[in-house]
């Protein structure tokens, strides 16, 4: 069913969760996972833009490159050892954006990622790569939830009835 499946990774434990999904969904199918990561140039503690200064840019840009294919091609081989045929891939730019084009220019049949789970002010402050990348694509998405949820012990006598009108 599936022969190109992409994960996008951020860096993050969180994000890794969808990697056990990925193996599971590349095994039965024989698809090939690419590993991507966007590599994104934050602000400077003065304030301004890096990209204000192209060497600074051009230099901080290469070594966080350098970082984050060192970062896939650990798990990339992780996944080989497992069987699995991966490539890992570093992007750069927004990290939304970024997922969905390549998703759609390279063919993918489905982009496998986790969700934070942010809710309220962090999700909005924050954004949520995830929900755009669902919102924007047009590539089927399969979401893992990375924070488990733990079902509260509901003690039956805890429910409560109301009376019949």
């Amino acid at each position: 069913m599936y022969k190109k499946i992409l994960v996008p990774l951020d860096g993050s434990e969180l994000a890794e969760k969808v990697l056990p999904h990925a193996v599971a969904l590349a095994k039965g199918s024989g698809a090939e996972v690419t590993l991507l990561t966007v590599v994104q140039l934050s602000l400077g503690f003065t304030g301004a833009k890096l990209e204000a200064i192209p060497e600074a840019a051009a230099e901080r840009k290469a070594a966080l490159r350098a970082e984050a294919m060192t970062y896939l091609e650990k798990i990339r081989r992780d996944l080989k050892e497992q069987g699995i045929t991966a490539r890992a891939v570093a992007l750069d730019g927004d990290a939304a954006a970024q997922i969905i084009a390549y998703a759609e220019r390279e063919g993918f049949d489905l982009v496998t990622m986790a969700t934070h789970g942010r809710s309220g002010i962090d999700r909005f402050v924050m954004g949520s790569i995830a929900e755009k990348v669902v919102r924007s694509t047009i590539k089927p998405v399969l979401l893992i939830r990375a924070i488990p949820v733990v079902p509260r012990h509901l003690d039956w006598r805890e429910i409560t009835v109301p009376p019949a009108p």
